[in-house]
C-alpha cells in the first residue's frame, strides 16, 4: 500500500474548519427546510458533541409525505440528504422543530376533544322552534 504524504497541512486545517463551522443554507433553502422542520422531517444531531466551539449540526431532511410534497414543493436536493449547518441556522431550526411539535400536539389535543355530531347534527334552536326544517343546512338529514 502506498501512502501519500501530507504537504499542505494549512489546506487541511482550513477545510476541517469550514466543515466545523458548517454551511449557511441561502433563504428560499433555508425556508424549505424550516417547513419540514416544522412538520417534524428533519433529524438533528451536533456535528461534534464534545467540542463546545463547534456549533453546526449534521440535519437529516427526510422526505414529506405526499400531501405535504405536493403542497410545499421542495428542491431535491434538500431531502434525503444530510447537510451540515451553520450554527445559528441550525438553532433556529431547532425552535421551528420544537415549536412545529408543540403545535400539532395542541392541535391532536384539540381534535381529541372535538364532537363532530354535536357540531353538525346539534342546533339548539331546533328545541326553541320545532317548525323549522331538521335537515336544512349544513347539518344534513339527522334522524335515525
Amino acid at each position: 500500500m502506498k501512502s501519500q504524504k501530507i504537504t499542505h497541512i494549512g489546506e487541511i486545517r482550513n477545510e476541517l474548519n469550514k466543515y466545523r463551522r458548517g454551511r449557511k443554507l441561502d433563504i428560499h433553502q433555508f425556508n424549505q427546510v424550516a417547513r419540514l422542520a416544522w412538520l417534524g422531517r428533519v433529524v438533528m444531531q451536533p456535528l461534534d458533541p464534545q467540542d463546545p466551539d463547534c456549533t453546526s449540526f449534521l440535519v437529516y431532511v427526510q422526505e414529506p409525505d405526499e400531501l405535504a410534497a405536493h403542497i410545499l414543493d421542495t428542491d431535491q436536493e434538500l431531502v434525503g440528504a444530510m447537510h451540515i449547518v451553520d450554527g445559528k441556522q441550525a438553532q433556529a431550526l431547532v425552535r421551528i422543530l420544537r415549536g412545529g411539535v408543540e403545535e400539532r400536539a395542541k392541535l391532536y389535543q384539540d381534535l381529541s376533544r372535538s364532537d363532530f355530531y354535536f357540531r353538525y347534527f346539534y342546533r339548539p334552536d331546533d328545541a326553541q322552534n320545532p317548525s323549522d326544517e331538521r335537515s336544512s343546512g349544513p347539518q344534513g338529514d339527522h334522524e335515525g
